[in-house]
């Protein structure tokens, strides 16, 4: 047992400090520009407490002095604090089938710089050679010290393992199956690099930026060239034991005929044009849906197949996690306009208890969102690390 004297040693002090640095650079973030005395107030400590706090973050960077903002009647001379934008800067990548897309973000969590690519290669070896140089051009374009980058947050399509890092289970970018994309990418960019599967941070982007907002049981289903899920419960994403929790593509072979992703669809209306003799070219998905907008009962009845199929993914979900809304992302799943209607009343029909279903308010942007949320935190935790 640890004696009772040493309870007062110098160390305790010290972590007292830093605790009250804590709470008051999180006041900040929550309320700046803040005064010293509202500090006081909301925190519940004393003036000089939170003046050797502030002091602390002001010599470590963290924050910075305001101008008062929106104080509501005389300010009496005091002085403001805000957080310091740039005491980190942050990372977040979406690796794509189509498109890569990059963004840097301050401690604020406002995006300074980004880049979206368009993959015309999309194999691995040339995605992954792009971020760093990306990176590059992004801190340069944005005025950011390349000492502050922090982290970095990326996103693939593909299962994650957690324990080594490698991702699997990963079709649409040719050379990703297999790789540490983590290592590859912390050795250039030379900061810690998280790597997560693309749903997963779509549902985090949700929760944090999105229509998830405040909801603390929701499922993102993301339904375009593939067909995955991002579980989030109690507001915390669930990504299973091996990170493949929602991965339901698995389904395939034990799903024939349902099946709502974007290769399976074309397959299925290519079909419905032969079977009517039609010798027009086979339609992709978005003429199609575009026609069903028109009224043309044969896209309308594509349409409502893809409701069906969703459908029949959403029921075991709901039936297993018994969420409060779904969430539709992807090429597919945006189409709320179409696919919204249709499919809650099939759910109605399904379930006792049938989620809300909404349509993603980030559309393509989700999963970059997630990532830059996620990439804040972390920069966040490395600024404060390195206070005195």
């Amino acid at each position: 047992m640890t004696p009772l004297k040493e309870l007062g040693s110098p160390a305790r002090p010290v972590l007292l400090r830093q605790l009250n640095a804590r709470t008051v650079l999180d006041m900040i973030r929550a309320r700046g520009p803040v005064s010293r005395a509202e500090i006081a107030r909301a925190a519940g400590i004393s003036k000089p407490t939170v003046s050797l706090a502030l002091r602390m973050l002001l010599e470590a960077g963290l924050v910075r002095e305001a101008q008062a903002g929106d104080a509501d009647g005389p300010t009496y001379g005091a002085i403001f604090f805000e957080i310091e934008p740039d005491a980190a800067a942050a990372l977040g990548v979406d690796i794509g089938g189509r498109y890569l897309r990059i963004a840097l973000a301050d401690v604020t969590g406002r995006i300074r710089a980004r880049e979206d690519v368009q993959s015309t290669e999309g194999s691995a070896d040339t995605v992954l050679a792009l971020i760093p140089e990306i990176a590059t051009r992004l801190m340069e374009r944005a005025g950011v010290d390349a000492r502050r980058l922090a982290v970095a947050t990326v996103g693939v399509p593909g299962v994650v393992e957690p324990a080594s890092g490698t991702v699997t289970l990963a079709e649409n970018v040719p050379g990703l199956e297999g790789a540490d994309v983590a290592s590859r990418l912390q050795r250039k960019l030379g900061v810690p690099v998280e790597v997560v599967n693309d749903v997963n941070l779509a549902a985090i982007g949700e929760r944090d930026s999105g229509v998830g907002r405040g909801v603390g049981n929701f499922v993102f289903v993301s339904v375009g060239t593939g067909l995955g899920a991002g579980v989030v419960i109690g507001g915390e994403l669930r990504p299973g034991s091996h990170g493949a929790a929602g991965e339901l593509d698995l389904l395939r072979p034990v799903a024939s005929g349902l099946d709502p992703s974007a290769p399976a669809i074309r397959a299925y209306a290519a079909e419905l044009q032969a079977e009517r003799s039609s010798s027009d070219r086979p339609l992709d998905t978005v003429e199609i849906f575009a026609l069903a907008r028109t009224g043309d009962p044969w896209a309308l009845g594509v349409a409502t197949e893809v409701a069906r199929r969703v459908c029949a993914h959403v029921v075991p979900i709901a039936a297993i996690v018994d969420p409060e809304l779904v969430i539709l992302g992807g090429g597919i799943g945006s189409n709320g306009d179409l696919l919204l209607p249709r499919l809650r009343e099939m759910l109605a029909e399904a379930l006792p208890y049938p989620p809300a279903v909404q349509t993603s308010q980030l559309a393509g942007d989700a999963v970059l969102t997630g990532a830059l949320s996620l990439a804040v935190a972390r920069a966040r935790e490395w600024a404060f690390s390195r206070l005195g």
